[in-house]
């Protein structure tokens, strides 16, 4: 494998591994981020520039805060299939968690089945006790995730992100 860019443990699931961003998960990352038809529809692309900073950012965020986005992988595999894990932006009032697959790994419960791990790693690893997931009160599809994740939400914006509803994750079982 080559050499990490963050000190990210890796998590296995029953069919996925969980690792920090390798240099090159960039290419998929920014076709992704740039020529997703899903997120065209959305009018959310970005340029490849954005794409570069945006992945920069993504390691930075593991430097600062110990936590950040964790690559998804099928178990011990090397493609890329989407993104899950914990953001704290300066202006957020709690920590995130997130995910993004890829449009060909959409459909599989791979966001559910990665999201449960890194929720379980955080509560443990870091002794988070209220995690929140930030979601577009038209994606239904994260909606969805996050019900089956077990957040709730009672409709209330996030302040950052007026489009976004605050989903609440229930805390780790004792």
């Amino acid at each position: 494998m080559a050499k990490p860019l963050t000190s990210a443990p890796v998590l296995e699931t029953e069919r996925l591994t969980l690792r920090g961003p390798l240099q090159s998960d960039l290419p998929e990352f920014t076709r992704y981020m740039t020529r997703s038809p899903r997120l065209q529809s959305q009018g959310e692309t970005v340029s490849d520039e954005q794409c570069w900073f945006g992945f920069l950012i993504g390691v930075g965020h593991w430097q600062w805060h110990g936590f950040g986005f964790f690559t998804i992988t099928k178990l011990r595999g090397s493609h890329p299939l989407g993104r899950v894990g914990l953001l704290k932006h300066s202006n957020w009032p709690d920590v995130e968690l997130a995910w993004h697959l890829f449009d060909e790994a959409e459909g599989k419960g791979y966001a559910t089945e990665a999201g449960l791990a890194v929720r379980k790693w955080a509560y443990q690893a870091h002794g988070i006790e209220q995690l929140v997931s930030y979601i577009d009160f038209e994606n239904h599809r994260s909606q969805a995730v996050a019900k089956r994740l077990g957040a709730e939400t009672d409709g209330t914006r996030a302040d950052h992100e007026p489009n976004a509803e605050v989903w609440t994750h229930r805390p780790e079982p004792e």
